[in-house]
C-alpha cells in the first residue's frame, strides 16, 4: 500500500471559490482568445469578458489566484493578460525588485 502520510491535506479551500464565479458555464470562448485574434475583435471579446467578471462575487479572489500564478492567458478577475503583466511589473518596480 502506498504511504501517503507525507502528502499535503486536501485543499478544496485554494479553489472552492471558483464554484461561485460568475463566469462558471460560461464558454471559454469569451474569457480566451483564439490564435492571431487581434484588433477590434479581440477588445469586443475581452470587454464582453470583463462585463462578466464586473459583477462576479469572487473577482478578487480570482484575480489574486491569477497573479499569484502568474496566470498567462485569458481574462481573469477582470484583466487581460497584458493588464496583468503590467501590474505585475508596476508592483515589481515599487517594491524595488
Amino acid at each position: 500500500m502506498t504511504d501517503v502520510s507525507r502528502l499535503p491535506g486536501r485543499a478544496e479551500h485554494e479553489w472552492a471559490w471558483q464554484a461561485a464565479a460568475a463566469c462558471r458555464g460560461a464558454g471559454s470562448e469569451w474569457f480566451f482568445h483564439p490564435e492571431g485574434e487581434r484588433g477590434e475583435e479581440r477588445s469586443v471579446r475581452d470587454e464582453a469578458a470583463k462585463r462578466i467578471c464586473g459583477w462576479c462575487p469572487v473577482r478578487d479572489q480570482c484575480l489574486r489566484h491569477a497573479l499569484r500564478v502568474q496566470e498567462p492567458y485569458g481574462v481573469w478577475g477582470g484583466l487581460t493578460e497584458e493588464e496583468r503583466r503590467r501590474a505585475l511589473a508596476s508592483t515589481r518596480v515599487s517594491a524595488g525588485a
